[in-house]
Formats: C-alpha cells, structure tokens, sequence
C-alpha cells in the first residue's frame, strides 16, 4: 500500500524540519534510521529505512567546485570587425524653438500688451576627442541635434536643447569635400561640426512704439546640414614598417605588453596595434605595428591606402626586414619606393633598420650582404629568441630624445604618452 500524497508530503516536512534543527556545524553523521509514519499501515522497505552514512550541511561542501575560466583572446578576424578608421557622418543640427504670438491677461487689465517668449535654441553637434577610446566604430552614420523649446506666454523663453557630443579617438582628422577642416591631436579637444537653429521671437519681441499691439511671431531657424568624412590616423611616435609575414607583430609583443596576433601566414595583422615601451626613467615609446605593406600599396593594392595613412603621424620609422627571405635589401627599396609615392618625404623621417629573424640559418648571410649594401646602422633581432631586443630599446630611445629636441627646439609640445 502506498502513501497519499498528501501524508507522503507531511511525513517529509516533519523529517526535514527535526533534521536541520539540530546543530550542524561543518558535517556530521546520522546514524538514526528514518521512520514512516505509525499510521502508514505499510511494509518496510529496506531501501526507503536504510541509514544515513554521511551528511555534509555545509553550502560549501554541498557546493560544486567551478574554476574560473580564462578569458580568451579576441581572435584577429574579431578583433577587426570592431576597428574601423573610416567613417561617413551625416550632421544635422537641431531646430530653434518657435516663438510664442500671446498677450498678457490680468483682472482690470484690459490691454496688458504682448507677452510671448522667444524659442530656445537648438541643439549643436561637437565632435570631442577621447583617448579611451581606440576605434570610430562607435560612431554613427546620421545625427541630429535637439530642438530647441517653444517660448510661452508671460515673457517665458524656451529651453535651450543639450549639445549633441560625438567621442572619436585621439588622432581623427576631419574632412569635408576633400578638404581637412579640423586635426583633432590633443585630448579633450572638440570641434563644432553643426551648429544648432537659432530660437524663433516672440511677439514681445516686434514691440515698438509705431506697433503697441504685434501679432507677428516667427519659427525657429533649422538647424546646419553637413556630410563629413572621419579618417583615424595612429598617434605613435614610432611606426614599424615591413612586408607581410615580417615578423612585425612578434617583435612588437618582444619589446611591449601589446599582444597582436601572431601566426605563420602573411596578413595575420589586419589592423594597426599600438605598443608601450616603458623605460625606467618613466618615459613612455608608442610604437605602432602597420599591416603588411605589398608592392603597388600606394595604388591600393592588399589593405592599400586605408592603412598606410597611419605611417603619416608616425615621428619616425622602423623598416622591419625578413633576413631569411632572398635579397633583404630588395625589400628596404621596395618599402622606400612605396612610402615615396604615397607621401613626399614620409621615407626620409628618422628611421631605423631592423633585420628579424637572425636566428635562422639563412640569416647570417643575408645580414652579410645587407650591410655591404646598405651604409645606416642595421640592428640584428630575433623576436622570437629576443636575440638582441636590448639594443633595439635602447635605439628607439635615442630616437625618441632626437623628436623631443627638435619638437622644443621649434618650440611645438611632443607628444607623451
């Protein structure tokens, strides 16, 4: 015979209810067997009168051991969907408030005169700079400003709308039709990209002697239209430049915290990775690892101009040569030949030259013949052993006290990051 539910259900309240009311501190043993009910006219089954062998009352205990998982690393292919340098905006300013057509009304005041306010102004556009943020993917393709408040009656001016702020990163270069019309290079920086209508007048406004009585009121003003074009350039003081599959990004990770992507194909990189080189003097190098660069970059071809348009605010260069490919200083011409036709001059920066990859057997040589070749200092690195990285540091230091000096000798601010 079975038990009703509804005793089944009493019978398990009263066990549990006497069990946790006993003191449980940590865990503790039940040797006590569990009774049915008296009035359960029903056989003993071993399995349901079996004794407790242990019971833990600790949620700790009880509790399932988790660990914490890893964060895992954003892939590249990712990590390239959240970058964007290039945008297209369309700003709209917002309209003015309309202005109020009223006339004061008061007991025993029979002619109280106008008494409508003018409309608030609306709301303007302003692009400000923040160097949290690393990307223009944030930014939107259309905005439009607030309108401005009507005026009211009783002389009540409308509200003024808020200004609509719109975040780009440090280093945004702002165009219209082809032509720069803002260098946003410093924190906090802003520039009006539409201003806001003005607010319309009220008949209080038109008061005059000749008119003691106006009617007239006007609309607001709408707001300034413009399409604008956002191109993000990095802000680095050095920018390494090489062919794909240099060993660019491995080097970076080799002499910075940065952690680009790494992997033995070309195009591993597919967007600009910025990295800090600490000194102990608390002086801090940006070196900037640019994406592959291919012959015919300055014609578009591979990722083209959209990336070789960072290299232009770079103060000097790194030129980051494979020692195991055949006739590495082929490559430094090619690199030169690109960087001239894209911009006169960019190829002639302070720059220095770093042969990658001499741990390779093949290297040796090429390092050989590279500096029959070639008169400027070579450094020789592996970035993957860290085969002389010290003496790399060390240069880009030298590079970067040469900026400083010519920056405050032609008394500009350098950049510091």
């Amino acid at each position: 015979m079975m038990l009703a539910p509804h005793a089944l259900r009493r019978w398990v309240l009263q066990e549990g209810t006497q069990l946790f009311r006993r003191k449980a501190s940590g865990s503790m043993v039940l040797t006590s067997t569990l009774r049915l009910p008296s009035y359960a006219n029903i056989e003993r089954d071993p399995v349901r009168t079996s004794n407790v062998g242990y019971f833990s009352s600790s949620c700790v205990n009880c509790a399932k051991s988790r660990e914490l998982k890893a964060k895992r690393d954003i892939s590249e292919k990712k990590l390239t969907r959240y970058f964007v340098d290039h945008r297209r905006v369309s700003l709209t300013g917002g309209k003015g408030g309309k202005g109020a057509s009223t006339f004061h009304s008061e007991p025993r005041k029979e002619f109280g005169g106008p008494d409508g306010g003018n409309g608030g102004d609306g709301g303007t556009i302003i692009i400000k700079v923040d160097q949290q943020i690393k990307s223009l993917s944030l930014v939107e393709p259309l905005y439009r400003g607030m309108d401005g408040e009507s005026g009211g009656s009783k002389n009540c001016y409308g509200r003024n709308a808020d200004h609509t702020y719109i975040r780009v990163p440090l280093g945004t270069i702002v165009k219209e039709d082809g032509t720069v019309v803002a260098d946003l290079s410093k924190h906090g920086q802003e520039y009006v990209a539409a201003f806001g209508g003005t607010g319309g007048k009220g008949n209080r406004f038109f008061l005059s002697n000749e008119n003691r009585a106006p009617t007239k009121a006007t609309p607001g003003e709408h707001g300034q239209e413009r399409v604008l074009h956002l191109e993000l350039r990095t802000m680095a003081h050095a920018g390494m430049v090489g062919f794909p599959n240099a060993g660019k990004s491995s080097l970076l990770r080799a002499i910075s915290n940065a952690k680009p992507a790494v992997a033995a194909y070309p195009f591993t990189t597919l967007n600009p990775h910025v990295g800090i080189v600490q000194y102990q003097d608390h002086e801090q190098v940006a070196v900037a690892d640019i994406p592959g660069i291919i012959q015919g970059a300055h014609r578009n071809r591979g990722l083209g101009i959209s990336f070789l348009r960072h290299i232009e605010r770079c103060r000097f260069l790194l030129f980051v040569l494979d020692l195991s490919g055949p006739d590495p200083w082929a490559q430094l011409q090619d690199l030169r030949f690109e960087l001239e036709q894209y911009e006169t001059g960019l190829s002639k920066r302070p720059q220095a030259i770093v042969g990658n990859k001499i741990d390779l057997p093949e290297a040796r040589a090429n390092l050989s013949a590279l500096q029959s070749r070639v008169l400027q200092r070579i450094i020789p690195v592996s970035a993957l052993t860290g085969h002389n990285v010290e003496e790399l540091i060390l240069h880009l230091r030298e590079l970067y006290d040469g900026y400083l000096q010519t920056e405050e000798s032609a008394g500009g601010r350098p950049v510091r990051w």
